[in-house]
């Protein structure tokens, strides 16, 4: 898949910052060192509507998802939204097709129906009927977006999503606990969902890429790790199902399988009857993994199990609580966001997850995951799901996915990410939004877009300058208008030593400033004044 060009006609949000935005993401499909993974990187200054981008992306595949499935995604978050979107879908056996979705106003005032269109040899074509097959083939099968910390305007679409998909789970343990609710289609992974992406990965991935996402930590190997499900808590929501065994929280017979997998794939586990809690204990080892492999076919099935166990925990935050987030999403106030439950009140957790580390002396210890940091956390999740989430034509949201990375992982992000052991990453768009330089400098000035805001209008533009190979000095100067490329403090100590500082006192001070072409004004003014005297 690849975006080509997006046009927001009314955003119905943002208090109005994308209306009229119109950008084009024109890559090169041939040629250059990123031939076939040719991601987009949005670059621009805070409130310059880099992840409201984003958001609006989300929100048009998640309102054409709900028009053709909707019982896969059961609402949209943004039913007003007016667009036109152009991108290309690379069709197994018949080629990359271009497509155009819109949605307009009718001459009446009214929202239109959207409408997708197939480009053919004698111009686009408009899809008759939204429901038929044709429709699905030509939207992307997941919208993937990754948050990094606590950015709750492109999250909204995705809390929508879940929201949905809860309610339906809640229906059906409640009246029909064997039905199968579908998979939802926009899937959102941050922080709290960071353990199950890696478990995931680390029990049933392949082993070089198991080795690959801990390797950046000093990690050998996924030691153990330990699940705890109670469901029957003071907590818990009083209301009978149809599975009169439970007394606390009511499982869908999908979920109900899952907890019985996991039981049987434990190295030991233990069950208390009268708070329906299940602690069980893995010891990972080539048994434990051929374990999982034979209940789940792949990490993103495992994945799913877990994370679905997880979304339980929604149940223990407050009633008010998740009224208040439904109220304001509806009214377009996305400063709010769920409250996280108390780790002791969580239905399902991960818990005690340690890691096999060698020692230089060649002794293996014992790591627990908490004791890495942020980044180290970071790095393991962005590259599990780039790793675990391989379906065609899908399509990846990423908002500062390097934040917590230090300078030189930053500097490595794109070639890390086209080293993984894994394949199709040119079939997949990727767009990505940064406030650093590092990532630009690995990519050519066509897959770059800079964000600005004048006059509470968004544009966006490609950088003047070819950004693959340029120094952060001048991505720096070209792309954030940093000229020159020092903090403040140190540029107004400099400004005022060239001044109104004698000969002696700069000759004082240049010990103590870095170096900079800034610091070689400052001895050119040196020079002058020795010379004066």
């Amino acid at each position: 898949m690849r975006i080509v060009r997006v046009r927001v006609f009314e955003a119905a949000s943002c208090g109005g910052l994308l209306d009229g935005l119109d950008i084009e993401l024109i890559r090169p499909r041939t040629g250059g060192e990123n031939a076939h993974f040719v991601p987009i990187c949005l670059l621009g200054k805070n409130g310059t509507g880099k992840s409201q981008f984003l958001q609006i992306i989300a929100e048009i595949f998640q309102a054409a998802w709900h028009e053709h499935r909707p019982e896969e995604e059961a609402a949209a978050a943004n039913p007003e939204l007016l667009f036109e979107i152009i991108y290309e879908m690379d069709l197994q056996g018949e080629g990359v097709r271009r497509v155009k979705l819109s949605r307009t106003r009718e001459p009446s005032g009214r929202i239109g129906k959207m409408l997708m269109e197939i480009k053919r040899d004698d111009g686009y074509r408009p899809l008759a009927d939204n429901q038929q097959s044709e429709f699905g083939q030509h939207l992307p099968p997941l919208v993937v977006a990754y948050t990094s910390g606590d950015n709750e305007t492109l999250s909204v679409p995705f809390y929508v999503s879940r929201s949905g998909y809860a309610a339906s789970v809640a229906a059906a343990a409640m009246k029909d606990a064997n039905a199968i609710v579908p998979d939802n289609r926009l899937v959102l992974l941050d922080y709290s969902t960071h353990l199950e992406v890696l478990i995931a990965n680390l029990m049933i991935g392949p082993d070089d890429l198991r080795s690959d996402l801990v390797r950046h930590a000093g990690l050998a190997s996924l030691h153990s790790f330990r699940l705890v499900i109670q469901l029957n808590h003071p907590d818990a929501p009083k209301i009978r199902g149809k599975n009169l065994t439970r007394k606390g929280v009511q499982l869908t017979d999908e979920l109900e399988q899952y907890i019985n997998r996991l039981c049987n794939a434990a190295t030991c586990w233990d069950y208390d009857p009268r708070q329906e809690v299940y602690t069980l204990d893995y010891l990972v080892d080539a048994e434990s993994r051929r374990a999982f492999s034979a209940f789940w076919s792949d990490t993103v099935e495992l994945y799913r199990s877990l994370h679905k166990l997880a979304m339980l925990n929604d149940l223990m935050i407050p009633k008010k609580a998740r009224e208040r987030l439904r109220r304001n999403i509806k009214i377009r106030k996305f400063a709010s966001k769920l409250p996280e439950p108390q780790d002791e009140t969580k239905v399902f957790k991960i818990e005690e997850v340690r890691f096999q580390k060698t020692r230089h002396s060649g002794t293996p210890s014992d790591v627990d995951y908490v004791s890495l940091s942020d980044g180290e956390h970071q790095q393991a999740q962005l590259f599990g799901i780039v790793a675990m989430l391989r379906d065609r034509n899908t399509l990846f949201l990423l908002d500062e996915p390097e934040s917590h990375f230090n300078p030189l992982w930053r500097a490595k992000l794109i070639t890390r990410l086209m080293e993984l052991p894994v394949q199709g990453l040119g079939e997949q768009e990727f767009i990505l939004t940064t406030h650093a330089p590092f990532v630009p400098s690995d990519m050519r000035r066509e897959q770059v877009r800079i964000f600005a805001k004048e006059d509470e209008k968004l544009s966006a533009r490609r950088p003047e300058i070819e950004t693959f190979g340029a120094t952060y000095d001048s991505i720096l100067s070209h792309c954030f208008d940093i000229d020159p490329p020092i903090s403040q403090l140190a540029q107004e100590k400099i400004n005022s030593l060239k001044t109104t500082a004698s000969a002696e006192e700069i000759e004082q001070e240049m010990p103590r400033i870095g170096s900079s072409v800034e610091k070689a004004l400052l001895a050119d003014r040196l020079f002058e004044l020795k010379n004066q005297k």
